[in-house]
Formats: C-alpha cells, structure tokens, sequence
C-alpha cells in the first residue's frame, strides 16, 4: 500500500472515529549534548517533517489526546504537556494534502491545539508509526535545512518563545536533565533555552534560593579540575514550584 491509499484508509476511518475540525500538535523539546532539540517525524508521503500530532476521538479530552497521540506516534509516554496556543489559520493543511480531493477527512479545515512538552531523550525508545519513516529529535539549529509541513515551523517558533517567557517563573530541567546534574550543567540549558549567556554567580544564588536543588555528597568525576559538587531536583518542591510559580526568581 503506498503514501496515497494509506491517507485514503485512515480518512474512512477518522470520519467514524474523531471530531471533525479539531486536532492537537504536541512540541517536545529534548536537551541532548549541551543542544535543545525538537522531536519531529519524517512523513512517507511529501517527505516532508511533521510535529507527531493528532486528531481528538469523539469520546475523548483534549488533554489526553494529546497524550495518546504522542504515544501512538512517537512512543514518548510520561510526559508533562502544557497547551500554549491555538493554530486555526484557514487552509493551513490544504496545500499539503493537494493531491487528495476535499472528501479526504485530512484535508478538512482543522483548529489545533499547540501543546509543549520538555523530556529527555536519553528516556524515549522512538517508535515509527505506519505513516513516517523516521522518527528523531532534530536540532533547533538544522530547522532551517528540513522542510516543514503545514505551518509547523510556525508552531515550534511559538513554542520556544513560550518556553522562554515561561522560564521566568516555572522550573525547568526535570524532565531534561539526568537525575543527577551540576549547577553548570544545569546552567547551560537555561542559557540553551533563552539563546544566551547568564552571569555564573547570579544564576546559581537565584537557582538555589528557589529551594528546589537537593546538594547531593557526590561529586562529578573525570575533568581535569575540581570535581564539582551534584545535584537532584526536590521532586515535592519542584512541582509545587510547577503548579504557583516562583517566588523568588
């Protein structure tokens, strides 16, 4: 069964199975060897790549579509989604299903729910869903070289800059970083994330008056200097911190 047919096999299907006009783009961000990286699929059909978004069951919150689709899709599961904004641009997903006429469920005009998610890429087994080819984490820095359908490109933007008005007044690293971290390690993701450099002293006093670093009696071994202290996050702390902000940023 090629590209096409299996478009026109899922349409038939969908039309019984999922709202009409309503679909979810989750955006998972991972941070891989000091680099923020988006989890992207590669389509069988255009070659193009895709955020691994979805459509909504009839029966289903919107919430935990976007949940199942990421499982379905990807293979990533466990994950923190939080919606950030709402796509609906008219004809936005038309051009790329133009060889398909307007029955094609697909092609219908759908309003999408941008979700972000952080997770960390040494915790996901990708799966390739019977619809794509691959399925990996791209590098912010290699967007400009892949195409993009649809206005995805447009999403993760959004998404970024979210991430980085949000950095403000939630933590982050959780779910990025390994269990066990240092201050400098924990450092350069924020400054990944916002695109530039942050004053060493500042950081860490403000990072540690948030209270939600436990100072573990270990140290990273191996450089050539002092082996820094590590660190873990508070679990209780940290999402108390997730669900009122913080305070003392």
């Amino acid at each position: 069964m090629d590209s096409q047919q299996q478009f026109l096999k899922k349409s038939a299907e969908a039309k019984d199975l999922f709202l009409p006009h309503l679909s979810t783009d989750p955006v998972v961000f991972g941070f891989d060897q000091s680099e923020l990286k988006v989890l992207l699929l590669q389509m069988t059909y255009r070659k193009q790549w895709l955020l691994p978004g979805g459509y909504v069951k009839k029966e289903e919150d919107i919430d935990d579509a976007a949940k199942r689709v990421l499982k379905e899709r990807a293979g990533i599961s466990d994950v923190y989604l939080e919606g950030f904004a709402v796509f609906g641009k008219n004809k936005r997903s038309e051009f790329y299903f133009e060889d398909f006429d307007d029955s094609l469920f697909q092609k219908q005009r759908f309003v999408s729910i941008g979700y972000y998610a952080l997770y960390n890429p040494d915790n996901a087994n990708l799966v390739v869903d019977e619809l794509s080819e691959k399925c990996e984490w791209i590098s912010l820095s290699q967007l400009s070289e892949i195409e993009l359908a649809m206005d995805h490109r447009e999403i993760i933007e959004k998404a970024l800059l979210t991430l980085r008005e949000r950095i403000s007044y939630k933590p982050i690293g959780y779910n990025l970083l390994p269990e066990k971290f240092t201050l400098s390690e924990l450092q350069k993701l924020y400054e990944t994330i916002l695109g530039k450099e942050l004053n060493r002293g500042n950081f860490y006093r403000k990072i540690k008056n948030l209270e939600i670093l436990k100072k573990l009696n270990e140290q990273r071994r191996g450089g050539a200097h002092k082996s820094p202290d590590l660190y873990s996050f508070d679990e209780e702390n940290y999402k108390k911190a997730l669900e009122n902000g913080l305070s003392n940023w």
